[in-house]
């Protein structure tokens, strides 16, 4: 039977679902089969209902990140009238089968309660009535915000106290979260700069943890970045008209500048992330607007109040600066109540906002005792690994491979804002290849600052030195000096010659180049190891439930039997390599015997000898994809088969069938892929499309962090 968590925010701002679904998230990266149940819809901000078109965000965010069907929630004024017409019982026997459906598939449910509010005085005893009735553990969640050890203490006590019936449930635990919150004054505006508070130890003083009464299960820290809303958010909650769209949909709001003034006294407000309001005949700071837009500025946006508008030939003369995407919106009300209305903005995320959704879960997910929690309920984990649990593991793992990647491609957006990224969270030492001057401006016009200790290497100063090595790696071919001076030329050679020399772990390019651009130099400089007959590709598929290996989609048009028995024993070690365990299936248009003819038979031969080199592993085949992926029809179709119905790596015929099968997975499902990432290679190279966004190329960077030690760890061996 499946245990269940209660979450009980004790205030209306306690972020209760941004630390449901992070909670969730710290389970499931520990392979806990986890599910989510929400019993009440309840709307507690201003502009949730529009943000979200009427949809419970809770549940919305988990269906989006789960394989579980999830019942609705019952909205919270049904359950209103039930209460009132005396049919308390008849509404939590529906609680009650609903949350079955939830339980049944799972071994631990998070229930999401209810938000206090001083008008609806039933809200907290129906949170009690709800744990009780699901026989649910309670977590409070609280936000200590200006409170003292002492006041943190009594308002504990005292939200622990409604729980503390005989027949109720236990408080076993509290959640912190927005530890170090600063004191609202006046109008918020920015969602920048946090202010520096002075930090408390909760956990001795506080005498509800010091003394063992509850445990404090995480402390969240003061993230106010997490509010930005993109110009989007705000033109709907708010309902201003959009002059020009540009980038709203992605342009961040992170500070709100109200401009008055003369331009001389205005230009240290013209930063990335900024919102301009200003009367809209205010046409020399709408002109100011323009140029640091044309000067590479990513504001968040202009907005016009008053109702009024610029001259036209002001307009005109601004024309292109909106071609830099600079949204422009129009409100009706004056420049102090359009103010006003942007301080109140609602800090629900909206349901279409996964970047800002993936961001607060994280942040919950990595200050979760998961280590505590699951002592405590005495879960087992699943052996399928789950989507948190393999991105979790990864960057764990290229943090302590502590690995230097090279980056041809060191002046691209998306790279450089990776590389700051991976720089960040540790995940590699990055060194990134390109003129130190156009990087640096490349930086500036996104907003971000390059890393006083990151490495930019400048082509120019090192060319030379590769040219007699590569001269030899190549003497075979005939290279002469002349045509290697030449090659050297392009980064991603200078780049793979670094690796070829040891003097970088391993190189990842793509975003503006093609497959063969990143591949040739590798197979010419670095070479296959000698265990391997090919170079392949692996895509780790993040499927909702569990992460599948799909191989080889990016490489190979059609290997022969023996090259795909190669490919096959790759995948199955580069699983095994990331936390998944192998179980291979070959992938075919026919299952077992049914079938005949030479693409059959290739993947058959290529079975057999897959299986003699590597006795060890699970391999079968020919498998048809549903008879590998689903357990009734691999029972049906190949009864006798160990990997019909449980197949982790899917290794397919030929690059037709994989490239189309994993576009089509991952378009249709909306399925995350990382990848490809190339095996068979001496060190590590890895490719990416070009349509890769920045999310992206962090997690290549971490995969070549992590193969990269392998490499050494299979060398030192």
């Amino acid at each position: 039977m499946a245990k269940s968590l209660f979450i009980a925010p004790t205030s209306m701002n306690s972020g209760l679902t941004s630390v449901c679904l992070g909670l969730l998230r710290a389970l499931e990266r520990e392979g806990v089969s986890v599910g989510f149940y929400k019993p009440f819809s309840q709307s507690v901000h201003r502009g949730e209902a529009l943000h979200n078109d009427g949809k419970d965000s809770s549940v919305a965010f988990v269906r989006s990140h789960s394989h579980l069907e999830l019942p609705d929630p019952i909205p919270l004024k049904q359950a209103q009238q039930l209460l009132n017409h005396g049919k308390a019982d008849l509404l939590m026997e529906t609680v009650v089968g609903e949350y079955q459906k939830v339980s049944s598939e799972v071994d631990v449910v998070i229930i999401e309660g209810l938000v206090p509010d001083r008008s609806e005085a039933y809200i907290a005893r129906l949170n009690v009535e709800v744990a009780r009735n699901l026989g649910s553990e309670v977590i409070l969640v609280s936000t200590p915000e200006s409170c003292t050890p002492e006041e943190l203490d009594e308002d504990l006590d005292f939200s622990a106290r409604l729980f503390a019936a005989p027949s109720d449930p236990d408080v076993i635990a509290v959640i912190l979260n927005k530890v170090g919150e600063p004191k609202k004054s006046g109008m918020a505006l920015d969602f920048q700069t946090q202010e520096d508070v002075q930090a408390i130890d909760f956990q001795s003083a506080c005498k509800v943890f010091s003394s063992g009464r509850f445990h404090l299960l995480g402390q969240i820290p003061w993230q106010p970045q997490l509010l930005a809303p993109r110009v989007s958010d705000v033109a709907r909650e708010l309902g201003i008209k959009v002059l020009h769209e540009g980038q709203m949909h992605s342009r961040r709001v992170q500070k709100v500048s109200v401009c008055a003034r003369t331009i001389r006294h205005m230009t240290d407000t013209l930063k990335p992330g900024t919102l301009l309001v200003t009367p809209g005949d205010r046409e020399d700071i709408v002109v100011t607007t323009a140029v640091a837009a044309l000067n590479g500025v990513p504001l968040a946006g202009l907005m016009l109040t008053g109702g009024l508008m610029p001259d036209d030939k002001v307009i005109e003369l601004c024309r292109r600066a909106l071609d830099t995407g600079l949204p422009v919106l129009s409100s009706e009300n004056n420049t102090y109540e359009t103010a006003h209305m942007l301080a109140s903005l609602s800090s629900a995320i909206p349901i279409d906002d996964p970047e800002r959704v993936e961001q607060a879960m994280e942040s919950v997910a990595r200050t979760i005792d998961t280590a505590w929690l699951e002592e405590h309920l005495k879960v087992q984990r699943q052996r399928r690994l789950s989507p948190p649990a393999f991105r979790y593991q990864l960057s764990e793992r290229a943090r302590a491979a502590d690995k230097r990647i090279v980056l041809p491609e060191g002046s691209e957006p998306r790279t450089v804002q990776a590389a700051i990224i991976c720089h960040q969270r540790r995940l590699a030492r990055c060194a990134l290849i390109g003129n130190p001057q156009e990087i640096a401006s490349v930086a500036a016009s996104l907003g971000v600052e390059i890393p006083d200790d990151m490495e930019i290497i400048d082509p120019p100063t090192v060319r030379e030195r590769y040219i007699a090595p590569m001269v030899e790696l190549r003497k075979h071919k005939g290279l002469t000096a002349d045509q290697a001076e030449a090659m050297l030329e392009d980064n991603v050679v200078l780049g793979t010659m670094m690796v070829a020399m040891d003097e970088a772990d391993g190189l990842v390019s793509g975003a503006i180049h093609t497959t063969a651009n990143t591949v040739r130099p590798a197979l010419q400089l670095i070479k296959t190891h000698d265990n391997a007959k090919v170079v392949s590709s692996v895509f780790f598929m993040l499927l909702p439930q569990q992460v599948l290996v799909y191989g080889d989609c990016a490489i190979n048009p059609d290997p022969d039997a023996e090259a795909l028995a190669d490919i096959a024993i790759q995948s199955a070690e580069s699983a095994e390599a990331f936390g998944i365990e192998p179980v291979v299936a070959m992938i075919s248009y026919s299952t077992g015997e049914s079938g005949t003819g030479e693409d059959v038979d290739k993947v058959r031969e290529a079975t057999r000898i897959a299986r003699e080199r590597r006795p060890d592993l699970l391999i079968d085949g020919p498998l048809q994809y549903d008879a590998a992926v689903i357990e009734s029809v691999g029972r049906s179709k190949a009864p006798g088969s160990k990997v019909a119905g449980k197949a982790t790596v899917f290794v397919f015929p030929d690059l037709n069938t994989g490239n189309t099968t994993y576009k089509a997975v991952q378009r249709s499902a909306n399925v995350v892929s990382v990848g490809p990432m190339l095996q068979g290679l001496r060190k590590p190279v890895n490719d990416l499309s070009r349509g890769a966004l920045v999310e992206d190329i962090v997690f290549t960077i971490a995969l070549t962090a992590v193969q990269a030690k392998q490499v050494a760890d299979a060398g030192a061996a």
